[in-house]
């Protein structure tokens, strides 16, 4: 009796990738994955190419290794691909001590992280109503703080 196949992590029309041990700190690779997340694969490769951050080059080859396991392993079709998550997790902290004033040590972090980058594929009226959308609660929010903005303004002016 053969053991059964396992059950996919991700939808249909998606293929993932992850790194583990990555020596960065979560919250400086969190900015690096926010860079990418909703964008077509295209622009967050030229993104990653020409990020300063030293992370971003660890990022780009797990986003290159998701648009691979898309295209082999999937038949996905990478024109039409889409970073729909990319989202960081803690891994483990080394603790080190480093020797200070009058006996005593300090306790120094060394965190890691892991990385994990899901992309779908979209076609293109699908991608430009996912666009508009978020445009759409983008200038709600902006009208909201200026609402509130104009009403602060008043209660000042009436004081």
């Amino acid at each position: 009796m053969a053991k059964q196949k396992n059950p996919r992590r991700v939808g249909d029309k998606e293929a993932r990738a992850k790194l583990r041990m990555i020596r960065t700190s979560p919250q400086k690779l969190n900015l690096v994955a926010q860079l990418i997340r909703g964008k077509r694969v295209e622009t967050a490769l030229a993104d990653l190419q020409f990020s300063h951050k030293r992370i971003s080059n660890d990022v780009k080859k797990v986003l290159e290794s998701a648009i691979a396991n898309a295209e082999n392993n999937h038949g996905l079709d990478i024109d039409s691909l889409i970073v729909s998550e990319a989202y960081v997790g803690k891994n483990f902290v080394m603790k080190r001590f480093r020797a200070r004033a009058r006996g005593r040590g300090a306790r120094i972090l060394k965190p890691f992280s892991e990385l994990t980058i899901i992309v779908k594929e979209v076609d293109d009226a699908e991608y430009e109503a996912m666009k508009d959308k978020k445009a759409g609660k983008k200038a709600a929010k902006n009208a909201a703080i200026e609402k509130e903005a104009k009403k602060s303004a008043k209660t000042s002016e009436a004081a």
